[in-house]
């Protein structure tokens, strides 16, 4: 009689401890080994959250005619710049990148280093060597070259009255000769005439 109080008693005994271990270890482990999964699920089935909006403006930019005579304005998007500088690096590099079909007047491989504006108003973009080592040459050109970055900026932006181009870090007479860069320029739309693109 008393060997099966023993197993009774050890068979309660081990019940209640496989009980315990189910209750407050098995099902913990498994109920949040069901969650996981189920967020992870339900993340892969939910869409992508759009990537969030960049802030754009609507800027002037200048390109070559079709004859190559003038300059023509042609209104595009650049990113938003919190500050007169950063406003400033996005329309300038715009305009070098171009938009084809349109002819930039800036070489393709001129890469635009810094830009400093000064309390009075003056740019001064600096600019790598490509810009001349890479011109073409002639008056004309050096002039659009010149009045694309000047014109970009000054028109776009009214706390900006002139443009000073540097050439790697260093003030530079000319491009290719023609147009004095040693002191700061203003607009000038001379060249610029009004078409619709």
């Amino acid at each position: 009689m008393m060997p099966r109080r023993n197993i009774a008693i050890a068979g309660i005994v081990v019940f209640g401890a496989a009980s315990a271990w189910v209750l407050f270890i098995g099902l913990p482990r498994w109920y949040a080994a069901r969650t996981a999964t189920a967020g992870v699920t339900a993340a892969a089935a939910a869409p992508a959250a759009p990537a969030a909006a960049v802030r754009k403006i609507t800027a002037t930019l200048y390109f070559v005619s079709d004859d190559g005579m003038t300059l023509t304005p042609v209104q595009r998007e650049v990113p938003f710049g919190a500050t007169v500088a950063e406003q400033a690096r996005a329309i300038l590099e715009a305009q070098i990148a171009g938009a084809p079909p349109l002819v930039s007047a800036v070489p393709v491989e001129t890469k635009l280093r810094d830009v400093f504006i000064t309390e009075r108003g003056d740019a001064f973009v600096d600019l790598s060597s490509d810009i001349s080592a890479k011109h073409p040459g002639g008056s004309l050109d050096e002039i659009f070259t010149v009045y694309t970055l000047v014109n970009a900026l000054t028109v776009n932006l009214p706390a900006i009255t002139r443009v000073q181009i540097l050439i790697d870090g260093k003030e530079a007479d000319t491009l290719a000769g023609h147009v004095d860069l040693r002191h700061p320029l203003s607009k000038n739309m001379e060249w610029v005439v009004h078409d619709t693109h």
